[in-house]
């Protein structure tokens, strides 16, 4: 069992393993990932189906203690709101393709020799 203000690294590691990700922002923040998936039935045949999706977020402080651990499961993650308003793109652009093209159109003119007449 993992303790705030109890529980140091070594304990940690001895539970769960090394972590799967250490954050590279805060070096004392582990990250340990559960992903559980299975072939779909009848109805879903050749795809995965996501079972278990769990995260768990454990922070130490700068002695090596447990100060938080946060549990993060597929089932909550769903719950998010997001708005639905659209902003306008004012800026219009042409597709990658005619950027690209004029792009280069204008790099081959600049070299091309001036006619003499």
């Amino acid at each position: 069992m993992l303790k705030p203000n109890i529980t140091n690294k070594n304990d940690v590691v001895n539970v769960l393993g090394e972590p799967h990700i250490k954050s590279i922002h805060e070096k004392n923040t582990w990250i340990y990932i559960e992903r559980t998936r299975t072939k779909g039935g009848v109805h879903k045949v050749g795809k995965n189906i996501l079972l278990n999706n769990n995260v768990l977020v454990v922070k130490f402080d700068k002695y090596g203690i447990l100060e938080e651990k946060l549990f993060y499961d597929k089932k909550k993650m769903n719950t998010h709101k997001f708005s639905e308003e659209v902003t306008d793109n004012v800026v219009t652009r042409g597709s990658f393709l005619q950027s690209f093209v004029s792009s280069l159109r204008s790099k081959m003119n600049q070299n091309k020799p001036l006619k003499k007449n």
